[in-house]
């Protein structure tokens, strides 16, 4: 008499952030999906669903993982268990983790690792989650120093670092390039500015000459203000942050010294 195995549902949940996708193919979609399958098959699941996140792990929105929380089945859910790599792929951020964990478990849906075991009565499993997702926030922190400490070195020697885009401006593969239709415009206020022109009719004048915004807006006083705080950048030198001091910067100037 041959005994058939009853296979229980589970949905397989599927993190990657931009930046992984990216420089890091270790942990991507095909390395996590495969994993998931042999963790289900070997105890005794089946994936129903595929739920793909992409996405930091330090955020909290998560279009899919919202999907398996507050879906249409929410009161019904037609699976017992979701599937993941690894535990950071839930959240690097510990409380975002334990709020996942806990709204799931209310709903008597377990959430499995291929990656670490918490048997069922083990009394440090807990202890053990906390300190995994510890582990994963302090990692996550480490790498956004790193990231800082990079940032703050090209802008040292002058070269764009992020940020909001200078209006007379395109960001091109990381570099500031001069966008030859804003840059008019950026001329145009300063040299009325130099002329002793209020900013407010400076956005009159703009006004008259059908000059427009990024976004298709009438120019604002707060808008030209803007642009002439900005007069180094323009001359070319380069600043990220208030806290550093102004660089010779690697960008086209578009107003002469």
């Amino acid at each position: 008499m041959s005994i058939i195995q009853q296979f229980k549902n589970a949905i397989g949940y599927i993190r990657v952030s931009t930046d992984e996708q990216a420089t890091d193919d270790k942990f991507g979609i095909e390395v996590q999906k495969k994993e998931i399958l042999i963790y289900a098959n070997n105890n005794g699941y089946n994936v129903v669903d595929w739920r793909i996140d992409t996405i930091s792990g330090a955020k909290d929105n998560r279009p899919e993982m919202d999907k398996i929380l507050y879906g249409e089945d929410i009161t019904n859910p037609p699976y017992q268990a979701v599937i993941v790599f690894k535990n950071d792929r839930v959240a690097r951020d510990t409380k975002l983790y334990f709020y996942y964990f806990y709204t799931l478990e209310k709903r008597n849906i377990k959430l499995l690792s291929t990656e670490e075991d918490f048997s069922e009565g083990n009394d440090f499993a807990n202890i053990y989650r906390s300190l995994l997702m510890f582990v994963a926030e302090q990692e996550r922190k480490n790498i956004a120093l790193r990231t800082t400490k990079g940032r703050n070195m090209k802008a040292a020697c002058g070269g764009y670092s992020g940020g909001r885009t200078p209006y007379g401006y395109n960001v091109n593969n990381g570099i500031l390039v001069v966008d030859s239709q804003e840059k008019e415009i950026v001329r145009f206020i300063f040299d009325n500015h130099n002329k002793g022109i209020s900013m407010l009719a400076i956005t009159e004048s703009l006004a008259e000459h059908g000059y427009k915004t990024r976004k298709g807006r009438g120019f604002q006083v707060s808008t030209i203000k803007s642009i002439l705080s900005n007069k180094l950048l323009y001359q070319g030198m380069y600043r990220y942050g208030k806290d550093m001091d102004w660089v010779q910067g690697v960008h086209e100037a578009i107003l002469e010294v």
